[in-house]
């Protein structure tokens, strides 16, 4: 089915829990062939909205079997009604009508996070082929933020030569302060806890321990600081979170270079949590790690919300998908 261990292994954890998985997207064949390996795999229970004669013509087509997947039509559900109030008790004071409300829930999108707030769904992925606020939006508006004054942001899971990595921001905060940065670094120390990775968090920059200077080292310093002073509370007590930084990637990763130019860092050298100090220099290098490096990418991981809504690249390989539909089951588990 898959060439990756690492996908192997996502896939094998997430079947122990059977989540029920919403992918809206049943115009991508990328979904509806992930839809088919998941099953397979018996990894989670996806549910497809879209045409069920369409679906079903494509899979006979393929000589698969429609064997643990569930086709919704949002458009002929009889839990359309029901959606589309509860949407409009959930936005009414911001001055939502009840017929703006049906409407919405046409919206593939809208009615897949919504069959998560109603129970019917554990987690849901797209992005396939909509933007990254086509996802977003209605999750904010919806699932919520987890943490009351916290930006939500997102996290690339990055397997390079069998080793997995968190990478974050590299799809959601364009250009975040050092207060966001320090909440973007303490929530991908989680998510990789979440992944069995036991974080250690760089903070990454053009400098290392002061070697460089500008607005940009200035802005990553006092993150640190602030992510450091975040680990103190009580919350985070009793978890395994490193942090240090600012330093260059070579440093953060490999061990002669940080003894060099951070000597004494119990991050330098072995970070397995890499933060951006913007989305641009996030996205480029997960990207090109991926595209230049034959490295797996999984995401963008939605961080910081009630329940998992998460993001795909419009690029994604199937493979891809497959994985992210384990992601998603795995955090809907709390796994």
């Amino acid at each position: 089915m898959t060439e990756s261990a690492y996908l192997k292994q996502l896939l094998g954890k997430a079947a122990k829990n059977m989540k029920t998985i919403v992918l809206p997207e049943s115009e991508d064949e990328r979904i509806l062939e992930a839809a088919h390996k998941v099953a397979q795999a018996g990894a989670a229970r996806p549910v497809i909205l879209g045409s069920r004669d369409v679906i079903e013509a494509y899979y006979k087509a393929k000589g698969w079997r429609l064997d643990g997947i569930e086709i919704v039509n949002p458009e002929t559900s009889p839990k359309l009604q029901a959606y589309a109030d509860m949407f409009y008790e959930l936005r009414k004071e911001k001055g939502i009508t009840q017929e703006d409300a049906l409407k919405q829930m046409h919206n593939y999108n809208y009615f897949g996070t919504m069959m998560i707030k109603a129970g019917d769904a554990d987690g849901m992925v797209s992005g396939a082929d909509h933007s990254t606020a086509d996802t977003v939006r209605p999750a904010l508006q919806i699932i919520k933020s987890a943490k009351k004054g916290r930006s939500v942001s997102s996290a690339i899971l990055e397997v390079v030569n069998g080793k997995p990595y968190i990478f974050s921001d590299c799809a959601i905060i364009i250009n975040p302060t050092a207060a966001e940065l320090a909440d973007i670094a303490i929530d991908a120390a989680e998510t990789a806890i979440q992944f069995g990775i036991e974080p250690k968090v760089a903070l990454l920059s053009y400098s290392t321990k002061g070697s460089g200077k500008g607005e940009g080292v200035d802005k990553v310093v006092e993150a640190v600081r602030l992510a450091k002073e975040q680990l103190t509370r009580p919350e985070y007590k009793d978890l395994p979170i490193k942090i240090d930084g600012e330093m260059q990637s070579d440093a953060a990763l490999d061990v002669v270079v940080a003894a060099k130019k951070a000597p004494g860092s119990d991050v330098a050298g072995q970070a397995n949590v890499l933060i951006f100090p913007d989305i641009e220099a996030g996205n480029i290098c997960y990207k090109l790690l991926q595209r230049l490096g034959g490295a797996e990418a999984y995401g963008p991981i939605l961080q910081g919300l009630n329940a998992p809504v998460n993001d795909l690249s419009r690029g994604a390989l199937v493979d891809d998908i497959v994985g992210m539909i384990a992601i998603t089951a795995l955090q809907a588990a709390g796994k």
